[in-house]
């Protein structure tokens, strides 16, 4: 999708639950990322949040049903549906559901969302009881049928009402993510029905309990790969080493291996079943030979540690591919990035390769951004020039889906 010389338009339709609080913080991060943000407000969310509260973060005033039904030039359901394009309804109430299920629209919000032909980004948030209802099950199923409508994945925890169980609304980073990412795909689902197997962080070579071998690998832009993935309609498996931050897609797998040989297994194991695989974590070279299972005193940590070589699991796999099967590699560099990337790609038979940098500021290791080249068997050469890790993520889904 190419980008609009204006910036991003977002319309945030806001329901009535107490999770409505949590709206504000994705109105007023996005409005700091440049995003310009409207929104509505129904009567039933007036009771939780203030108009004047949204129109304060939005730097834009908000709108409820009483400008719905005021006399203007042109009907207000319209313009915002053409201005809007992504629309994110948070907190999704069964109220709200149903009528979307069945084109029902009696409010702005309604009218609006179908008066709009951008995507909807869905963010539900109910009593366990209520969603659990047959009835709410049926609507979510339908809905999930119409390619316009994405999902938040519900939480569990404590609910308002004080029963613990499903039924929390996604946390605002999330939605946040999900949103910037429908905005960079222009919420196309070309990845329905593939299975994505996406390796990220670094892996920890243990000495004793507490000392290990690692890297400064945080596992981000193999992150954000399985969350541009998942919200392209893929079926995600995310195996990962350090990773500080978890997704909560419903469609990520998770799959934890904090060493090379858990990492190996897991990969040897999910490979086969992968449409593509994305090899982005920082696997160690070596291990210690010998491991302690109790800590080692100071004094009886050895001068020079021997180590052993770790498996080449990018190298196994591309022994492994079978048919259609893609494997991706990263190369994270110093200085010159290609000529190494070229070689590890014909070396371990991948079939492209992303060269990244990790000795420039705002790239690499730990860092929000990157920058990389990437290389594919038929000899192209594509660069990516700065951009934050989540755009990175979809022009690489976009580069692997091209040949």
């Amino acid at each position: 999708m190419s980008k609009p010389s204006r910036p991003p338009r977002l319309l945030i339709s806001i329901g009535g639950g107490i999770a409505a609080y949590k709206v504000c913080t994705v109105i007023s991060s996005l409005f700091q990322q440049g995003i310009e943000v409207r929104v509505v407000l129904t009567e039933s969310a007036q009771k939780f949040i203030t108009p004047l509260t949204v129109s304060t973060l939005a730097r834009q005033r908000a709108y409820t049903d009483a400008d719905f039904w005021a006399a203007s030039n042109r009907p207000l359901h319209i313009e915002l549906g053409e201005w809007a394009d992504l629309i994110l309804v948070a907190p999704l109430t069964a109220n709200t559901l149903g009528k979307l299920t069945y084109g029902l629209a009696d409010n702005l919000l309604t009218n609006t969302v179908l008066a709009s032909t951008c995507p909807v980004l869905l963010a539900p948030a109910m009593n366990t009881d209520m969603w659990e209802q047959m009835a709410v099950q049926r609507n979510c199923r339908l809905l999930e049928t119409d390619p316009r409508y994405h999902w938040c994945n519900l939480g569990e925890g404590l609910l308002a009402c004080d029963r613990v169980g499903k039924g929390r609304m996604a946390e605002p980073e999330a939605m946040i993510t999900h949103l910037r990412s429908l905005l960079i795909s222009g919420g196309k689902q070309d990845l329905l029905g593939q299975e994505i197997l996406v390796s990220t962080g670094g892996t920890r070579e243990f000495l004793d309990p507490v000392r290990f071998l690692g890297n400064p690998a945080t596992g981000k832009m193999g992150l954000a790969i399985a969350q541009a993935a998942a919200h392209r309609g893929a079926k995600v498996k995310l195996v990962y080493g350090n990773l500080p931050e978890k997704p909560v897609e419903a469609n990520i797998q998770l799959i934890a291996t904090p060493t090379s040989d858990q990492m190996a297994a897991a990969l040897f194991e999910h490979f086969p079943s992968a449409d593509v695989t994305f090899m982005a974590a920082a696997v160690a070279d070596v291990r210690p030979a010998n491991y302690s299972n109790q800590k080692l005193a100071k004094q009886e940590i050895p001068q020079a540690i021997p180590v052993l070589d770790v498996v080449d699991i990018a190298a196994e796999l591309g022994r492994r591919k079978q048919g259609k099967q893609k494997l991706i590699g990263f190369a994270a560099q110093t200085g010159d990035i290609v000529t190494p990337a070229k070689a590890k790609l014909e070396r371990k038979n991948l079939d492209a390769i992303v060269a990244n940098p990790i000795d420039l500021p705002q790239a690499g290791f730990g860092s929000d951004h990157n920058q990389a080249v990437w290389i594919d068997r038929a000899g192209q050469q594509v660069v990516i020039s700065h951009c934050s890790k989540l755009e990175m993520a979809h022009k690489v889904l976009d580069l692997s889906q091209s040949f």
